[in-house]
């Protein structure tokens, strides 16, 4: 369920005050004074940048934009869950590297008559997603814009072990999910038709829950390729085909589907923002029911569901 403030469109102009009247180093005073800084932290907001161990010696890097009215509308989703979303979209990323998330970098663009109660539950939203794999968020910047929109970069620690490309998989291997497909898409599509329900559907386009835990278990499981479904499952899949030089082949009866019938399929096969887990695992490998076998991959090029070719499918920002 969301949690968030009434709409701050309905409040009266003299309860709020607006990031503009606060100005922007108060502002950022505020968004910073109640954030906490994990153990990687050695300098956290407050000077000239962030200082972040990186006990591996190597760092894993991985950054998202979020555009007012292309990534999010702000009569569908209060600033708290789109701060969760923000997060977890950047954060996803990293655990699909086989990483543990240790930090995250936030710009934030906003026009001056934005309340400062707005940017504040955008904050506990980020800080809270942050807190669920133990990250920390460590600085950014703040800047005037005619629209909401953040920049999120985040980081990670590998703890010594290999990064889990998309270039890995070969013939034989298995393809399994792990994680909600459609669900968003759905809210979505309920959103766009001016439907209220299922809430749901509505909730998982407001806030991913991605399983943040499938990083470290796809790395004990052997896999040999693993990404975050973000812009649909045909089309991230066929990231793994092609950098892999194989075909992957899927059984739609076999996909975990938002809601029952062609629609359903449809959604999970296309649909992104969910931000499951996809990978590839040698065929021998038992896998614990929290990950679903959805095909496998063969020699060839390519992606087919239930033997024919399919595509283009999934989110693409300029098709």
């Amino acid at each position: 369920m969301s949690v968030e403030r009434p709409p701050y469109r309905d409040i009266p102009r003299r309860w709020t005050i607006n990031i503009g009247e606060l100005g922007e180093f108060g502002l950022i005073a505020r968004l910073t004074q109640d954030l906490t800084q994990g153990p990687e932290v050695e300098v956290g907001p407050g000077d000239d940048a962030a200082v972040v161990r990186a006990p591996d010696g190597r760092v894993v890097a991985t950054s998202d934009l979020l555009v007012e009215g292309r990534h999010f509308r702000r009569d569908w989703s209060g600033p708290y869950d789109i701060g969760r979303k923000a997060a977890a979209q950047n954060l996803a990323d990293v655990v699909a590297m086989g990483a543990r998330p240790t930090a995250l970098l936030v710009g934030f663009g906003a026009p001056a008559e934005t309340p400062v109660d707005w940017a504040m539950d955008l904050m506990r939203g980020l800080r809270e997603e942050c807190a669920l794999v133990g990250a920390s968020v460590v600085g950014g910047d703040i800047v005037r814009a005619p629209v909401i929109t953040l920049a999120v970069t985040a980081l990670g620690d590998l703890a010594g072990r290999r990064p889990l490309l998309r270039s890995g998989a070969v013939p034989g291997d298995l393809v399994a999910v792990r994680g909600r497909l459609g669900w968003a898409a759905a809210g979505l599509e309920l959103l766009l038709a001016g439907l209220g329900g299922p809430p749901e559907l509505i909730d998982a386009h407001r806030r991913p829950q991605p399983p943040y835990e499938a990083g470290a278990e796809a790395v004990r499981l052997g896999a040999t390729a693993l990404l975050d479904v973000s812009d649909g499952l045909v089309q991230d899949l066929g990231h793994i085909a092609s950098a892999s030089g194989v075909r992957i082949e899927l059984d739609s009866s076999a996909l975990p589907v938002p809601m029952p019938g062609p629609d359903g399929v449809r959604l999970a096969l296309t649909g992104g923002d969910d931000h499951a887990f996809a990978g590839t695992f040698p065929a021998r490998t038992v896998l614990p029911a929290s990950w679903r076998i959805v095909g496998r991959v063969v020699e060839g090029a390519g992606l087919t569901v239930d033997g024919d070719l399919y595509g283009p499918g999934g989110w693409d920002h300029f098709r």
